[in-house]
Parts: C-alpha cells; structure tokens; sequence
C-alpha cells in the first residue's frame, strides 16, 4: 500500500520572528580598549603560562603595582620593550599561547606611546 501524501505546511510568522534585530551596543575602539596596563598583565600572564624569565615576571609585578600607585607607564613600556623580544622568539618556535595577535597588540601599545 503507498503513503497517502501529507499536508504540506504553511509556515506562518510568529511574534518572535517579526521581531526586530536587536540594537548592537556602541563598541569603544580597539586600540583604546588594549593600553599599556593590559598589555602588561597579558604579558605577565603569558610569561607565566610559559613559566620563562621569572625576573622579568617579578619586574613587570613590581611595574603594575607602581603604576597602580602613581600612574606613571614609564616602567610597564619599558617592561613590554623587555618582553616583546621574548615573545616574538617563542612565536618562531610556536610555542603555544604565544600568538601573533599578542605581538601585534604590544607593538601598537608601544607605537602610541
């Protein structure tokens, strides 16, 4: 015996469907989303995770808490300058967590100085 056939459906909107898309917040620029301060600790974290150059961990901690302090980046681009080398090393070797999005952003802190 064959199938008889179904119905075909009518898809019809529901109240859901017709609703408008949702209004996307104003996003604030990249560039002064990630300043000197972020960098670091993403530096710090980093080196870390990588667990290399505990004494440029422990200097880079010392910065952070300065700057905290007085608000002075002096010490942190100095402490970045220091890092980016390292960094840029461990990319060549591919080390994991290491990524050239991270190089890029520390060399466009550094650039605004």
């Amino acid at each position: 015996m064959a199938k008889a056939p179904s119905k075909p459906t009518i898809k019809t909107e529901t109240k859901s469907s017709a609703k408008a898309p949702a209004k996307k917040e104003a996003s604030k620029p990249k560039a002064a989303s990630y300043d000197i301060l972020n960098a670091s600790e993403d530096v710090l974290s980093t080196l870390k995770k990588l667990n290399i150059d505990q004494q440029l961990q422990a200097d880079i901690e010392w910065c952070i808490g300065s700057y905290h302090a007085d608000k002075n980046p002096i010490g942190l681009f100095d402490m970045v300058n220091r890092a980016l080398p390292i960094l840029k090393t461990e990319l060549a070797r591919k080390t994991k967590g290491v990524t050239s999005k991270l190089i890029t952003g520390l060399e466009q802190v550094i650039k605004n100085k």
